[in-house]
């Protein structure tokens, strides 16, 4: 990324805030599990921000604040979806992480493992439909936006 010119840096200085807001709107698992403090957040949405400042086209016709709100969202999600990822590659023991949740209950990853064995059942006699929607079950449980599910079911036709 480069250096930011002054102009770019005021626009980042006079819509500092609203980095807090997407966290507000748009973070909800701050308190349950989240490797990410607030602080961390606030820093990733400083990134989006300022690739905001940087990319708004002069001229444009919405207003900045809308735009930037969507790139500091965008930041914080690829963000936090790549965190998720690597905390279930780096798991030894797929217990660890039972339905991608690190604090999970006992009673929660009981109900998960059964969930997992009603869908292992279930894959085994599905087809067509249903069987993509069970693949699309997984995939969203391991993590994949459902972008990456739809290139996936489309890539298999």
């Amino acid at each position: 990324m480069l250096p930011l010119t002054k102009e770019q840096r005021v626009k980042v200085e006079e819509n500092m805030g609203l980095v807090g807001k997407v966290i507000g709107d748009c973070v909800h698992t701050l308190d349950k599990g989240c490797i990410y403090t607030y602080d961390d957040l606030f820093q990733i949405g400083c990134i989006g921000l300022c690739k905001a400042a940087q990319t708004d086209q002069p001229g444009h016709k919405g207003a900045f604040s809308t735009y930037a709100y969507c790139l500091i969202r965008n930041e914080i999600y690829t963000q936090m979806e790549y965190a998720t990822r690597r905390g279930r590659e780096q798991a030894t023991d797929p217990a660890e992480l039972p339905c991608g949740v690190v604090d999970d209950s006992l009673e929660e990853r009981d109900a998960c493992r059964e969930l997992m064995g009603l869908l292992d059942r279930a894959e085994a006699t599905a087809t067509g439909t249903t069987a993509k929607g069970i693949r699309a079950i997984r995939m969203r449980i391991d993590g994949y936006s459902s972008k990456e599910i739809g290139v996936s079911a489309s890539d298999k036709m």
